[in-house]
C-alpha cells in the first residue's frame, strides 16, 4: 500500500493540508458507501412511491433504469476523484474545471447544492426509520392511529443516536461501517431466504412481478412511471459519500473510484434482487399499498403468516437505517466541513473547527442535526412529507453530480490531468450524455406532486426547501460570497512550518 506521506502530499497539491485521520481500510470505506446508499433497505421501506406510480413495472423496471443512469454517472464523476481526490467532491471540481470568471460562482452554487442535498438525505434515514418503528406498532396494535408528532419525535431520536456516534466514537466508525456491511448483507440475505420458504408455493406469478401495471396517481400513465423512478433514485444515490470521505483513506485515487462504482453496482444488484423476492412473495398489490402497516412489513406478514417472525425479519432494516444514517450524517458533515474550509458557508471559520480532542468537524456535525430537525417540520404540516423530503435529497444530488459533467462536456472532456482511472473516450462522452440526460428528466419530474389534483396538504414541498436554499445562498453571495469566496483555496505548509499565504486554486481557462 502507498505510505500515506504521498496521500498527504496529494492532497496539500491540490488546495489544503491534512487535518483528518486516514483510518479507513478499503472495506470499511466500502461499508460506509453501502450502507449511505442502504439499497435493498431503502428501496423495500420506500415501496410506497413506486406501487401506487407504476406498479410492479415501476419497481422492477424502475430500479433497472435509475441503477444503470446512476452507475453511468458515478463512473464520470469517478474520473473526477481520481484526479482530485479532496473531500470537497463536486464543488472543488468545477472550480479546478470551470473558465476563470465564472469560477466562483459556480463551485458556490454547487456547494451550496451539494451541501443541501446532503442535509435532506441525512433526513431521509430517520424518515425511513421512524416509518419502520410506527408499522411496528400498526401491526401489533390494528387500532393505532399514528400522527405526524409521533413520527417527528422517532425521526429526532434517530438522528440524536447518529449524532451521538459520530461525535464520540469516531475512533471505531471504520468497524461500525464494517459491522453495517456484514449486517445488510445478511440480513439481504436471511429474509430473501426466509420468505421464499415460508411463501412456498404460493408465490404472485411472473408476469405480475414483471409486467404488472397500475396507476393510482392521478397523473398520465407515463409520466406516472416516471414518477416512480424517484424509488429507484433514492436506492442508488449518495455514492459521491465517498468524494467527501476520501481524505480518510489511505491511496485515494486509485481506490476511491473503485468505491465508488462499486457501491453502485452492489446497490442496484442486491436491491433488483430483494423486490424482485418481495414482489414474489408480497401477494395481492392492494394489501401492500393499503396495509396499515406500510408495505414491507404488509409483505412480511403475508408470507411469513405470523406477526413475530415478520417483525423479527423487520429488525434488518431497522437497524440498518441506523447504520444508514450515521454513515450519512458522517459524510454530509464532511462535505459541510469541505465547504466551510474554503469559505462557503455563513460562519465559516465556526463550522470548519476539527475538534482537537474528538478529531470530527464537530460544530459541522451541530449544524447537520440542527438542520435536519428543522427540515424534519414538514411532517408537521404535510401529508406528502415522504415524498417532499426524498425529492429534495435525489434532485440537489443529481444537480451536483450534474454541474461537473456538464462543464467537463461542455469543454470538450479534456480539462482533466492524467490520473489513474480514466474512461475511454468514446465512452466517456456516453456515459455523460445518458447521465445528462437522466439528471434534468428527473430533477423536472421530481419537482411533480405525487398525485392529482393536487392540494395544499399532497403538494411536493420539495419546491420549498429548493426556494429556502436558493435564498439563503444568494443572500450569503451578495453580502459575503463575491467579495470573498474564490473556490477552493491553497494552505500549504513548508517543511520549516512557515505557512505560504492562501491562494485560490486556478482554473483552467477556456482554449480557443
Amino acid at each position: 500500500m502507498k505510505d500515506t506521506a504521498d496521500d498527504d502530499v496529494q492532497l496539500a497539491q491540490i488546495g489544503h493540508k491534512q487535518e483528518l485521520k486516514r483510518h479507513f481500510s478499503l472495506v470499511s470505506m466500502l461499508g460506509l458507501a453501502f450502507a449511505i446508499l442502504n439499497s435493498w433497505t431503502a428501496l423495500s421501506t420506500s415501496l410506497s412511491l413506486s406501487l401506487p406510480s407504476g406498479g410492479s413495472t415501476s419497481v422492477v423496471w424502475g430500479l433497472l433504469t435509475a441503477g444503470i443512469c446512476n452507475l453511468c454517472m458515478s463512473a464520470s464523476l469517478a474520473e473526477f476523484l481520481s484526479a482530485y481526490p479532496t473531500a470537497g467532491g463536486q464543488y472543488h471540481w468545477v472550480a479546478v474545471i470551470s473558465w476563470r470568471k465564472s469560477m466562483p460562482i459556480l463551485s458556490w452554487i454547487t456547494g451550496w447544492v451539494n451541501c443541501a442535498g446532503w442535509v435532506a438525505l441525512v433526513a431521509t434515514g430517520g424518515l425511513l426509520g421512524s416509518q419502520l418503528v410506527l408499522a411496528v406498532i400498526s401491526l401489533m396494535h390494528p387500532t393505532f392511529e399514528s400522527h405526524p408528532w409521533q413520527q417527528f419525535l422517532i425521526y429526532i431520536a434517530y438522528n440524536i443516536v447518529a449524532f451521538l456516534i459520530n461525535a464520540l466514537l469516531n475512533r471505531i466508525l471504520p468497524y461500525f461501517n464494517k459491522a453495517a456491511f456484514i449486517w445488510s448483507l445478511a440480513g439481504f440475505t436471511i429474509i430473501c431466504i426466509t420468505t421464499l420458504a415460508c411463501a412456498s408455493p404460493n408465490y404472485n406469478s411472473g408476469d405480475f412481478v414483471f409486467r404488472e401495471f397500475l396507476n393510482r396517481t392521478g397523473w398520465p400513465d407515463g409520466i406516472a412511471w416516471l414518477l416512480g423512478l424517484l424509488q429507484g433514485g433514492l436506492g442508488v444515490t449518495g455514492f459521491d459519500g465517498v468524494a467527501h470521505m476520501i481524505e480518510e483513506i489511505p491511496n485515494p485515487s486509485v481506490e476511491g473510484p473503485k468505491i465508488m462504482i462499486a457501491c453502485v453496482g452492489i446497490g442496484t444488484v442486491t436491491g433488483l434482487i430483494f423486490l424482485i423476492v418481495m414482489l414474489f412473495v408480497g401477494g395481492p398489490i392492494d394489501n401492500m399499498i393499503n396495509g396499515a402497516a406500510g408495505p414491507l412489513l404488509t409483505i412480511l406478514k403475508h408470507a411469513t403468516q405470523n406477526n413475530a417472525g415478520a417483525i423479527c425479519l423487520l429488525i434488518f432494516p431497522l437497524v440498518c437505517m441506523l447504520f444508514a444514517t450515521t454513515a450519512i450524517m458522517t459524510t454530509s458533515s464532511r462535505m459541510c466541513y469541505a465547504f466551510a474550509r474554503d469559505g462557503g458557508l455563513p460562519f465559516s471559520r465556526f463550522f470548519s473547527r476539527v475538534h482537537p480532542k474528538l478529531g470530527v468537524p464537530l460544530n459541522s456535525l451541530y449544524l447537520n442535526l440542527l438542520l435536519v430537525v428543522i427540515f424534519g417540520c414538514i411532517f408537521l404540516g404535510s401529508s406528502s412529507a415522504f415524498n417532499a423530503i426524498i425529492s429534495a435529497a435525489v434532485v440537489m444530488l443529481d444537480l451536483a453530480y450534474g454541474i461537473p459533467i456538464a462543464i467537463n462536456c461542455i469543454r470538450g472532456r479534456n480539462t482533466l490531468p492524467e490520473r489513474h482511472f480514466v474512461l475511454p473516450e468514446i465512452l466517456g462522452w456516453t456515459l455523460n450524455i445518458i447521465s445528462l440526460v437522466y439528471i434534468t428528466l428527473t430533477t423536472v419530474l421530481f419537482l411533480f406532486p405525487p398525485e392529482l389534483p393536487v392540494t395544499g396538504n399532497n403538494m411536493n414541498y420539495c419546491v420549498v426547501a429548493f426556494a429556502i436554499v436558493f435564498i439563503i445562498s444568494a443572500l450569503a453571495w451578495i453580502f459575503d460570497g463575491r467579495k470573498n469566496f474564490v473556490g477552493p483555496r491553497i494552505e500549504l505548509e513548508v517543511l520549516s512550518g512557515e505557512a505560504k499565504p492562501e491562494i485560490p486554486i486556478p482554473a483552467i481557462e477556456q482554449k480557443s
